[in-house]
């Protein structure tokens, strides 16, 4: 049996753990490989508990987060690396791009996650948004790299941001994380510098989960949910 792979493109170092962390948890319990992309450490805006604690350096900070993200990536069972291109601002280049388009091509991955189109809190969300979408189109380019093989066409899902009515975002697909909660839990235990969103992303979990239940047959109390970019094609309505 082929390993099933699935790719998570995150902006930070912990965006993956708050808005995923449920969705890796529960592939990885069902024999998938599933691997992190982080394009940053959040290190100049993500890290506030860091800073506020004085005598800090960047490279100081920027550690701390990647054990962080190491940490909470080993509960959850996927595998992480790191493209430290900048936070506050992100900013790519074509070298960082193609590094995006290798891991397409070497995971071929039946899904991908990342930002949504839009966040005006948070520019760099939709920055990796566009990465992840460019990327995925150049991975699909026969001209690109001639010889290596391409990728298909892996669809793509758009976790929650933080203030989803601000950036034009809606739920169209819900995933019950419940069997898996209390990895996403423990993840988000490991992410210190944003201690704050623990509580937050629990509520998030719940109401979800309500929202599930009513969209469904199911008794769901914790759930993910995510905005599809492109048609779904299936076998099947169910």
């Amino acid at each position: 049996m082929n390993q099933k792979n699935a790719l998570i493109v995150s902006a930070h170092s912990a965006d993956f753990v708050w808005r995923a962390g449920g969705t890796i948890a529960l592939y990885v319990e069902r024999g998938w490989k599933v691997h992190i992309l982080c394009l940053s450490f959040g290190e100049r805006g993500e890290s506030a508990k860091l800073w506020k604690q004085g005598n800090m350096s960047l490279e100081t900070v920027k550690q701390a987060r990647k054990e962080e993200s190491e940490g909470a990536a080993e509960i959850l069972g996927a595998s992480v690396s790191f493209l430290d291109c900048g936070d506050y601002p992100l900013r790519v280049g074509d070298d960082s791009l193609f590094k995006i388009v290798d891991a397409y091509r070497e995971l071929n991955p039946e899904f991908v996650l990342t930002h949504s189109f839009k966040d005006p809190y948070n520019f760099d969300h939709p920055l990796a948004n566009h990465l992840a979408l460019e990327a995925r189109i150049i991975a699909q380019a026969h001209g690109h790299n001639p010889g290596q093989s391409v990728i298909g066409a892996p669809p793509v899902f758009l976790f929650e941001p933080h203030q989803p009515e601000q950036c034009e975002w809606k739920p169209e697909l819900f995933l019950d994380i419940s069997p898996v909660w209390e990895k996403k839990y423990n993840a988000f235990q490991v992410m210190g510098a944003q201690e704050h969103l623990w509580d937050y992303y629990t509520r998030v979990g719940l109401q979800r989960g309500v929202q599930a239940s009513r969209n469904s047959n199911k008794k769901i109390k914790y759930a993910e949910c995510f905005q599809c970019v492109y048609p779904r094609v299936a076998d099947d309505l169910l």
